[in-house]
């Protein structure tokens, strides 16, 4: 059998533990308290742990963690993620390329779509990233992939205001 379970915080009392558990919103922190609250009014470590759902070994490390540092370190931790592709300085270049438009002699492109701006990346960044990351990227940047009807670059406006005027459909 296992060496008695001690908790040595003793700023705390079983009744505190259940009062935190009530306010948590954290399933796991919950089930962990009242563990402990068990613990402290004098319960064998299996049947806490069996109260609870644990195992009593997992029940001993998170004495040992509530010890060390109290109720937030019986908070459910999650990893940070991945590092981003792109760091904040390149997001907002990508905003900026994206809103200015693409330049028809230097990107070979009338308007940005997500193959082109893949390849922009790529190229300015050294990036390799796929299509649906960079349509994510600019939900992220708030701006959207619809892109308005392009119009001709030699187009006469007055022409098509006078065309208007005289078209008998208007």
């Amino acid at each position: 059998m296992g060496a008695a379970l001690g908790v040595t915080r003793s700023d705390h009392t079983a009744w505190d533990l259940r009062y935190h558990a009530g306010k948590s919103l954290d399933g796991a922190q919950v089930r962990r308290l009242l563990a402990l609250a068990l613990v402290l009014e004098g319960r064998s470590r299996g049947e806490a742990a069996a109260q609870n759902g644990m195992d009593r070994q997992t029940l001993r490390d998170w004495v040992h963690r509530y010890n060390a540092a109290g109720i937030d370190g019986l908070k459910s931790h999650t990893s940070p993620g991945r590092a981003p592709a792109l760091s904040a300085a390149q997001m907002a270049e990508l905003r900026a390329l994206v809103v200015a438009g693409p330049d028809p002699a230097e990107h070979k492109v009338v308007r940005w779509r997500c193959v082109d701006l893949q390849v922009e990346v790529a190229r300015r960044f050294a990036v390799e990233v796929h299509e649906s990351t960079i349509g994510r990227w600019l939900h992220q940047l708030r701006l959207t992939r619809l892109q308005p009807r392009p119009c001709h670059p030699k187009k006469i406006a007055e022409a098509e205001e006078a065309f208007k005027k005289t078209s008998p459909a208007c």
